[in-house]
């Protein structure tokens, strides 16, 4: 009994080793976006989508957020989160008002 508590849970190594092949291919993929010289909004979402499933990758598996609690992972993840949305909110506010502002004075 005093074994059992004193060791750690232990993951299966082949998940990490898979998590760190998906980790490879999306950044290769991140890389070919600059290779093909792909331009604008296509370029731009790429980037973020590979960056984002990159983070979340890392944050899920290997700092071991999807073995906690819910409460500790809402507790992380629910205050980026409102900040991304106030983010695009005011991003929308001040392209509404730049609208405006052209159809007025131009």
């Amino acid at each position: 009994m005093q074994q059992a508590q004193s060791q750690g849970q232990q993951h299966p190594i082949g998940l990490y080793l898979k998590i760190w092949a998906l980790l490879f291919v999306l950044s290769t993929l991140s890389y070919l976006v600059d290779y093909f010289h792909l331009e604008g909004a296509l370029r731009w979402s790429l980037i973020l989508i590979f960056m984002f499933l990159k983070a979340g990758l890392i944050v899920a598996v290997f700092m071991h957020m999807m073995w906690e609690r819910m409460a500790l992972i809402t507790a992380i993840l629910v205050p980026p989160l409102c900040l991304l949305v106030l983010i695009m909110l005011m991003a929308s506010e001040s392209w509404w008002t730049f609208l405006t502002r052209l159809d007025f004075f131009g």
